[in-house]
């Protein structure tokens, strides 16, 4: 079993004073290609209070990673705005991390100095900086492969070391884009009850893209369905149930049809969905 994050204790900057939602207004974008115009997202209205656990699930194509590259900076929106933590968005930021689909580790480096580029423009000792690495690389399991190069690892390893990267500066945020996608089952869900306990010890926002229904029902304060393309958000689900979740539960198993339904329903033959908002209760 990975051993306790200690990140609160050894941060080298200061502790951030509450979690930061993030507000998204009438945001809109669009792509170009072969010459016309390609409508990914349209007003999208969101909030995600801080400290929340949400999913984003929907069709391919419909615009849920693009919608995570606006909220980290690294695109800009055709119109409306993005604020985390009440700051606008106009750039990327050591309050959001991201994890995208593939690893993204600079190949010449070790994992120990991959993860330590996510503290280098941070305060603190050198001991300091390395003793977080220490228990990022304990966290995600790859005790062991600390001088490892990314060619010398699979690609559910490089992976846990990305998402080591990303928590080392303690964002505000943290973006995930089906960060468990390239795992096998077994760490796939050790990795979810590991993302889990740093989400309830630092009670950071967490913002995930996914296509495993079952995966969001596990680990999400509410689930946001998107409309195929250009995305739009048809329903949220708020997911009132008590964690850790069982997986076999009744209320958990009913859960998962009901978002398989609405992703179903969001379909354009099935005729699209009107903006609603759902309460799932846990059975007591």
């Amino acid at each position: 079993m990975a051993p306790a994050i200690s990140l609160a204790s050894q941060a080298p900057h200061e502790r951030r004073s509450a979690p930061a939602g993030i507000d998204i207004a009438g945001i809109a974008k669009s792509f170009a290609l072969n010459g016309s115009r390609i409508e990914a997202l349209r007003d999208i209205q969101l909030t995600i209070p801080g400290g929340a656990f949400v999913s984003l699930v929907g069709p391919s194509g419909c615009g849920k990673s693009t919608l995570l590259r606006l909220i980290a900076g690294l695109e800009a929106p055709d119109r409306g705005e993005i604020e985390v933590g009440g700051r606008a968005v106009r750039a990327p930021g050591l309050d959001r991390g991201m994890v995208f689909q593939d690893h993204r580790l600079f190949p010449w480096l070790t994992v120990e100095r991959n993860i330590l580029l996510g503290l280098r423009q941070l305060p603190g000792t050198e001991f300091q900086k390395r003793a977080i690495v220490r228990d990022l690389i304990a966290l995600v399991g790859l005790a062991g492969f600390e001088h490892a190069k990314p060619h010398q690892l699979s690609g559910g390893m490089s992976q846990r070391a990305a998402i080591a990267r990303a928590l080392a500066p303690r964002p505000q945020v943290l973006l995930l884009d089906e960060p468990f996608g390239a795992l096998d089952q077994l760490t796939r869900g050790r990795l979810q009850g590991e993302i889990l306990r740093i989400w309830k010890h630092e009670r950071i926002t967490m913002l995930m893209v996914t296509h495993d229904v079952e995966e969001a029902v596990f680990l999400s304060d509410q689930i946001v369905v998107v409309d195929q393309r250009p995305g739009r958000i048809q329903a949220r689900i708020d997911v009132d149930l008590e964690k850790p979740r069982r997986r076999s539960d009744p209320a958990f198993v009913a859960l998962k049809e009901r978002v398989f339904e609405l992703l179903s329903a969001a379909e354009p033959q099935q005729g699209a969905l009107t903006h609603s908002h759902i309460v799932v209760k846990e059975n007591k």
